[in-house]
């Protein structure tokens, strides 16, 4: 696909480095569209867009995308991980494994995939997520039913062959796999579903099993959290493995350079974010993470939304 220079010019392929609750500071990089997913799953902090894609593509200029990541590996700040991850699938970039190899050479920052999974099906998507060093796809339902009501997914997919592909897919890995679940109260986490998930991931066979529910605002605003005794119960019930996510515990960095209201306006392009989020990501104190998001909220470039207890920022 043509690169459009100007478009180019403007588009920001790294974020953060930002607090993840399984990879400490991860520098983000974001190699799709916005909302560009083989699923359109009810949980989806990014909203719902109503299409699905299965095709891959170019995109963009891997160049590009290779400068914004030298510098800001080059910039000092504490990074753990190169994550692929953000507006989409990153699988559909058909240039993902071109990227991974190129990273991989120029630091020695581990890189992580954060995937779907769906693509694992195909031959040529493992060969290139072979030359990272941790894939983290998800696997939310091994029945087509639950698969069809909290995924949503593209017409060419199935639940049955995305969990062989991911089979496949360990039986090649060298690195390390975790699989994560995202689980929807009264969606998919039956008995009987976990049951049929226990099974899947025995096949599998993930270093990790990592649960996870609906903590930021979802898609669907039917779509609830689980309690943490449900998570608990789940965790219990599949046994090896599986642990419930934690929150992100780690101290906070050293404040980078830049204007904080254009760091912010980045971070919420990319997924909502309370105010504690924005602080531990760019190490700045919570009441200059306030004073700015007052100035974007008084501006309309952001506004606030409650889920749970807690006020996160997006776009407006």
């Amino acid at each position: 696909m043509p690169v459009k220079k100007a478009a180019a010019e403007k588009r920001r392929f790294v974020y953060g480095p930002v607090p993840s609750r399984r990879l400490g500071f991860s520098l983000g990089v974001d190699i799709l569209p916005y909302k560009t997913c083989t699923l359109d799953c009810v949980y989806c902090q990014l909203g719902s867009s109503g299409r699905t894609v299965a095709r891959r593509r170019a995109y963009f200029s891997v160049p590009e995308i290779l400068g914004q990541v030298r510098a800001a590996l080059a910039s000092g700040r504490k990074i753990d991980y190169v994550t692929f991850s953000g507006s989409g699938e990153p699988t559909l970039n058909r240039n993902l494994g071109r990227l991974i190899r190129s990273i991989k050479r120029m630091s020695p920052v581990p890189v992580a995939v954060l995937t779907n999974g769906t693509l694992l099906t195909r031959p040529d998507v493992r060969k290139e997520l072979l030359a990272a060093d941790l894939v983290v796809p998800s696997l939310d339902a091994v029945t087509a039913p639950v698969f069809r009501k909290v995924n949503r997914p593209h017409a060419s997919l199935g639940a049955a062959e995305i969990v062989d592909g991911l089979t496949c897919f360990r039986r090649e890995f060298k690195g390390r796999l975790w699989l994560e679940i995202m689980l929807v109260k009264g969606v998919n986490d039956s008995p009987v579903h976990i049951a049929a998930l226990k099974k899947a991931i025995a096949a599998i066979a993930p270093d990790r099993v990592q649960l996870n529910t609906v903590v930021r605002p979802p898609a669907e605003r039917w779509a609830g959290a689980l309690t943490a005794a449900g998570l608990g119960r789940i965790r219990r019930a599949l046994g090896g493995p599986a642990e419930v996510v934690a929150d992100f515990g780690a101290g906070r960095r050293s404040g980078g350079r830049g204007s904080l209201d254009k760091d912010i306006a980045a971070m919420v392009r990319r997924r909502p974010v309370t105010a504690e989020d924005i602080s531990a990501s760019l190490g700045r104190p919570k009441s200059l993470v306030l004073e700015a998001v007052g100035r974007l909220l008084e501006t309309g470039a952001l506004r606030p939304k409650r889920h749970g207890r807690k006020t996160f920022y997006e776009p407006a």
